[in-house]
């Protein structure tokens, strides 16, 4: 296949892109990041949330985000299935998957969903500026000074979570769930849509405790739970915890790996680019091609195969 002079570019960009996050991947090291043992995280019960919206309602208020087309006091938003955007951090959808009640109904599973805040993060190890980083509080914190818009964290999100404000030219964004940073860096302070939620469905606490109460839930009723704590493992563990009475790919939940993504990508990277003439190579391979390439174009010069088809013709 030819390669024109706007494939070589794509690839030296990509070439260039590789090199940098491999340079970073192996500043950090490829070895498993020490997790914060006071780190906090939150507990959604789903068998007690009512899909009230309220937590969609706090994260609204509190990160001064547009107000929605339909209230938050309308539960039709809920039928449609929804994923967080620029505009809602945090949303909840409805899912029905068969359970019944004594009047033959079918009951509803509300699920709240939000940034995951990874124990070991694949956006902030895919960033090749540090725009994101894990904080020692449990968020994964998104500096916007240092954002420099190439939305490689939307990529290597698992759960497809970070947004793009592409309708602002001026100072675009990665938009996602803060974690109520600043709220919880301060005494006693919590995320808004635990402190809203008027029937105790999300717990908020240092991630330790809060796994020790899922797994005591679900000790204490088997009946009402499955035995699955989802965060507690997925991609290396999450902050944000679950525990449900439905099994979660029935709730719209991903089924993931225990290994986090960066332990496999920083490998890779540490490896291709452990030392500097890998990527001088690969430049000098490309830039070689493309100047082969535009002599032809310059001198009229044609490959054997051209000059074989020519002859065919006559």
């Amino acid at each position: 296949m030819d390669i024109t002079r706007r494939s070589f570019l794509g690839v030296a960009a990509a070439g260039l892109g590789s090199a940098v996050a491999g340079n970073a991947a192996k500043a950090r090291g490829a070895t498993p990041p020490k997790h914060a043992p006071d780190a906090y995280g939150c507990l959604v019960d789903l068998t007690l949330c009512v899909g009230c919206r309220k937590c969609e309602l706090a994260c609204n208020q509190v990160n001064q985000l547009p107000e929605p087309d339909t209230p938050f006091d309308d539960p039709r938003p809920l039928d449609t299935p929804r994923r967080p955007d620029e505009k809602a951090y945090t949303v909840v959808n409805r899912y029905f998957t068969g359970r019944l009640d004594e009047r033959n109904a079918l009951i509803p599973t509300y699920v709240k969903v939000q940034c995951m805040h990874c124990q070991d993060p694949a956006c902030a190890s895919a960033c090749i500026v540090g725009a994101l980083t894990k904080k020692e509080n449990g968020a994964v914190h998104y500096d916007v000074s240092k954002c420099i818009g190439c939305r490689y964290c939307m990529i290597a999100c698992p759960f497809q979570i970070p947004a793009y404000d592409y309708f602002d030219p001026l100072t675009p964004e990665v938009r996602k769930c803060t974690f109520c940073f600043e709220r919880i860096s301060k005494e006693g302070g919590r995320p808004g849509c635990a402190d809203i939620c008027p029937v105790e469905a999300i717990t908020f606490g240092k991630r330790a405790d809060i796994l020790a109460l899922a797994r005591e839930r679900i000790t204490a009723d088997p009946g009402r739970y499955i035995d699955h704590i989802y965060g507690e493992k997925e991609v290396g563990g999450t902050s944000w915890l679950y525990i449900s009475r439905e099994p979660f790919h029935k709730l719209g939940f991903l089924k993931l790996p225990h290994e986090a993504p960066p332990r496999l990508t920083e490998t890779i990277q540490h490896g291709i680019f452990a030392y500097l003439w890998a990527p001088i190579a690969l430049f000098g391979v490309l830039t070689a091609a493309m100047w082969g390439l535009n002599r032809k174009q310059i001198t009229g010069e044609e490959s054997p195969d051209q000059s074989e088809n020519k002859e065919d013709a006559s």
